[in-house]
């Protein structure tokens, strides 16, 4: 596959995906600047984490309007796969490729730290070849992670197995208690209807390189390979 990883001004960690990618993964990757309105072929889309903008008006409120969205919104829509990555999930909410909104945490405090996920379904192709019975420990850095939607739209997501990971104790539990931002039904990561657009807070290319003591984060990547075509 070849993947495209987008900087807008700001990004923070899309050097950390290139290099996860590209070096530990040994795929084609292709680095997209946020005026570009060629995609260059890629099959896969990536925003990354970071403070696009600075994080004004919203979190990815601007960034949205960047002319590479325009094109990376055709890809989705064309059934291109699109990945978000904290900014880049709250960038993908913002453009209405993702339900719901990225809030501030419901401590008013940025978090960094490792958290564990649990992965919620195995019906997408970042968590088919997930262990369900799992947990995955994977870092936060963010502000703007918790996770809304209306009630209608959680029952949609609920009802049609669309979240992906759910925060979670080391041992799998769920409950509110391991919810570190007040994200609704401890809900750490999405998809679309169709399945091509994923969006997640937590940071999986930062556990993916055994030279930072923590590779959980490397399977979520291997499953996309291995998944979508």
């Amino acid at each position: 596959m070849k993947f495209g990883v987008v900087t807008f001004p700001g990004s923070n960690c899309d050097q950390d995906m290139v290099y996860v990618l590209e070096t530990i993964l040994n795929q084609e990757v292709v680095q997209l600047w946020h005026k570009d309105t060629d995609l260059q072929g890629c099959d896969f889309i990536v925003l990354p984490g970071g403070f696009s903008y600075g994080d004004y008006l919203r979190s990815g409120a601007i960034a949205k309007l960047s002319p590479i969205m325009g094109e990376v919104i055709k890809h989705a829509n064309n059934g291109g796969y699109v990945m978000g990555i904290c900014n880049g999930f709250q960038i993908l909410t913002e453009s209405g490729l993702l339900d719901g909104a990225l809030l501030h945490n419901n401590s008013q405090k940025f978090i960094c730290k490792n958290v564990y996920l649990k992965p919620a379904s195995n019906g997408s192709a970042i968590t088919k070849d997930l262990d369900a019975n799992a947990t995955y420990q994977i870092p936060i850095a963010h502000g703007e992670g918790r996770f809304f939607a209306d009630d209608a739209t959680i029952k949609k997501l609920e009802d049609n197995d669309l979240i992906l990971f759910r925060y979670s104790s080391k041992d799998g539990d769920t409950s509110e208690e391991f919810n570190p931002n007040g994200s609704i039904n401890n809900i750490a990561g999405i998809t679309n209807e169709g399945r091509n657009v994923f969006g997640m807070m937590p940071h999986p290319e930062r556990a993916a390189d055994e030279a930072l003591a923590n590779e959980d984060g490397r399977a979520f990547f291997e499953s996309i390979l291995a998944h979508c075509k």
